[in-house]
């Protein structure tokens, strides 16, 4: 099979995996205008003061995702940022496109100074210059193999940024579990008002975290909410599409995930053995030895396992095709 054969099926089937949607219709770039008028107004307005839940739902443009996943997957081990442009219609964020900061990431945080300040006024200026009037409405990080969910250091950021510049957006994308050519791992997030308390919300979908994570993980669990996410494309995102897609398909996310993620392979092997070792102290430490252990905690290990054994054979099965 030819390369551009090899990179065509490989774009159709992240596209298929990602459950990305092609806008139809006479209307159907309508979603790329950028009301000046109607923007200005639900700023005045600012409907989610009162509600905070009022936002609910992120429409990103298959070319915003593909953009922050190529950066995500370049950082490797190393967390990276950007920032995300776009505008807001009822309840959705509408995310139209994404650039990197030049920041100082390590494998757990990353720091945006004052450069990244100044560039990310520039970068935003010169598009306006140029005709693209989106505003900024959020920001993305990295959590290479840790999962999606914002960290007490994301969630001061992120409280922060609703502060000052609300609405505002917090994204999170996890380089290390999107497999090649396969579904984004990736959440949105906003925080509460400090001091409010939510309402219990039905248990979110399971998702392992590391050992060495788990209590920043629950400490902070509470202060924000996943907004569901749907990706779009149109007759305008094609060309620039395969622009981008030929230009780092093979780089970044052709590459081999049995070969690029052997040390999370690795991690994620050590991470089990440490929670399989504590619930078995915590099985010797109780009085009624199995009875007393929490049937919980052994279908969460049990779950875990599964997990990482999914994973591990997806990385095979994608090595070898």
């Amino acid at each position: 099979m030819e390369p551009s054969s090899s990179s065509e099926m490989a774009r159709k089937t992240w596209e298929l995996e990602n459950n990305i949607v092609s806008t139809e219709g006479p209307d159907s770039d309508a979603i790329y205008f950028y009301d000046e008028v109607a923007q200005s107004k639900v700023q005045q307005e600012k409907p989610w003061v009162s509600d905070p839940h009022y936002f609910r739902r992120v429409k990103i443009s298959a070319l915003a995702l593909l953009k922050m996943v190529v950066h995500a997957r370049s950082g490797g081990t190393i967390e990276i940022m950007g920032v995300m442009q776009g505008k807001i219609a009822g309840d959705t964020f509408i995310v139209m496109d994404a650039f990197a900061l030049p920041v100082e990431g390590t494998e757990t945080t990353v720091n945006a100074q004052a450069s990244a300040c100044e560039y990310m006024v520039d970068y935003c200026q010169t598009n306006k210059q140029a005709g693209r009037l989106e505003n900024l409405v959020g920001w993305y990080h990295s959590h290479p193999g840790y999962g999606c969910w914002l960290s007490g250091i994301d969630v001061l950021t992120q409280m922060r940024n609703q502060q000052h510049q609300d609405p505002f957006l917090a994204i999170v994308i996890d380089p290390t579990r999107t497999v090649s050519a396969g579904k984004v791992d990736i959440g949105a997030f906003r925080t509460y008002p400090e001091g409010y308390k939510p309402p219990d919300e039905p248990v979110s979908e399971y998702q392992t975290i590391p050992l060495n994570k788990i209590e920043d993980f629950g400490v902070h669990c509470k202060q924000y909410y996943a907004l569901d996410i749907t990706y779009f494309k149109s007759s305008l995102d094609c060309y620039l599409l395969d622009l981008l897609w030929n230009k780092y398909w093979v780089n970044t996310l052709s590459s081999s995930p049995l070969l690029g993620n052997r040390d999370y392979v690795a991690g994620q092997i050590s991470d089990l053995a440490e929670k399989l070792e504590q619930a078995e102290n915590q099985l010797s430490h109780t009085r009624l030895g199995s009875f007393l252990i929490p049937s919980q905690r052994k279908k969460e290990v049990n779950l875990e396992f599964s997990n990482f054994l999914y994973f591990f054979s997806m990385l095979a099965f994608v090595a070898c095709r």
